[in-house]
């Protein structure tokens, strides 16, 4: 057991008390009125106008590139090499190409620039990852998606309630995906969300979502199919070859229940993170991210100076009793990864930052338990790495 784990028990006693409860009160336990109502919370607290509660964000992931091929056909993805594997592996096993382009050091997301030379006549998303509670949006990249008729995808999974201009990320996009696994901000234990403003798109997530069934969508669009093909049963049409990607009333009341904290949470979480970076040495290790808007997922370290080597950081880390993740966001560089030996892709010309941050960086747990003292004091440690000269080899 770690001292310092990735997350401390964020599910309360009271969060529990509340789901038994409900185990006891209720019959119906699958899909229904808890979750609808904790999507509309959702929505009210994001600044959308509409969500779409599914088991994963993983299945957002999914959700999210079905609506893309869906609408504009097989084509390119732009996409980072650094955030989870579900950014990518979406999109190859729904057919698409994926378009790998560098990031930056400074907020560990892909930049407008990178972005913008990737683009080509078969491109047909844009998926934006605000990787460890960063903000990547701008306004740049809104306007390039635009400029080129592309879906906007954001990967919110590791950044509810990082902002932009004062509005919350996720709210910029075409599509949004969050992700409520044990360990975020909040957790349903299983759950996510996609969200979106435009009421088609959020025909067609609750459509892929729920099977593809049109009874899971908006009346307008249900009249629509009985009046096209009258011979099928309105309960029994299926529009799109979709999924099964519900979650369960039980996820919705602990996520209503969580929600009562989220933005405790959230506050404590950038504090941590001001701390860290603070008290880093930064001639060792990288502290300039770009850190206004950030809701902190993790504490990120980043080599700087070669003379310490990332063997002696995991074991410092090993002695005091801290958990942590080699290569930051879903365990580094997605392109070296053996799954996508079996599909076709492609890459920039340079791939510099994300190869450096692969092998030269990780991330420690951030979480509402820890203590200012403790965090100074792990700095403290690492930043005497040096004067050490403590290597292994």
């Amino acid at each position: 057991m770690y001292t310092w784990p990735l997350i401390n028990d964020n599910v309360t006693a009271s969060d529990r008390k509340v789901l038994s409860n409900f185990i006891l009160d209720n019959q119906r336990l699958t899909n229904g009125p808890k979750v609808k109502q904790f999507e509309e919370v959702w929505s009210n607290w994001l600044g959308v106008k509409y969500s779409t509660m599914v088991n994963s964000g993983n299945s957002g992931n999914f959700i999210s590139m079905a609506m893309v091929k869906h609408l504009r056909g097989v084509g390119e993805v732009i996409v980072p090499p650094l955030g989870w594997v579900s950014d990518v592996s979406s999109a190859v096993q729904l057919g698409m190409t994926v378009r790998f382009v560098d990031i930056s050091l400074h907020n560990l997301a892909i930049s407008a620039d990178n972005i913008r030379k990737a683009i080509n006549e078969n491109t047909k998303a844009i998926v934006l990852v605000h990787c460890l509670g960063f903000n990547a949006i701008n306004n740049e990249i809104i306007s390039i998606a635009k400029e080129h008729n592309l879906l906007l995808i954001e990967d919110c999974c590791e950044a509810h309630g990082a902002t932009y201009q004062g509005r919350k990320v996720g709210s910029f996009g075409d599509i949004s995906i969050f992700s409520f696994y044990f360990g975020h901000h909040i957790t349903t234990i299983e759950g996510g969300m996609v969200c979106v403003n435009d009421p088609e798109l959020h025909d067609l997530a609750r459509l892929f979502r729920s099977h593809g069934m049109t009874r899971e969508a908006s009346s307008t669009l249900q009249s629509e199919y009985q009046r096209k093909y009258p011979q099928l049963n309105p309960l029994f049409t299926f529009a799109v070859p979709g999924f099964n990607m519900r979650s369960t009333e039980l996820n919705a009341v602990l996520g209503l229940e969580q929600m009562k904290r989220i933005d405790s949470n959230i506050a404590k979480r950038k504090k941590n993170l001001e701390i860290w970076l603070h008290h880093l040495d930064s001639s060792l290790y990288h502290t300039h991210f770009e850190v206004e808007g950030n809701s902190s997922f993790a504490l990120p370290l980043i080599l700087k100076n070669s003379e310490i080597s990332m063997l002696s950081i995991c074991d410092l880390l090993e002695q005091h009793s801290v958990e942590y993740r080699l290569g930051t966001a879903g365990g580094g560089d997605q392109t070296i990864q053996p799954y996508m030996k079996t599909y076709e892709y492609f890459t920039d010309e340079s791939m510099k930052n994300i190869q450096y941050v692969h092998s030269h960086s990780l991330y420690v747990g951030n979480h509402t338990d820890l203590s200012e003292q403790e965090i100074i004091s792990l700095c403290n440690h690492l930043n005497n790495l040096n004067n050490l000269r403590f290597h292994i080899t």
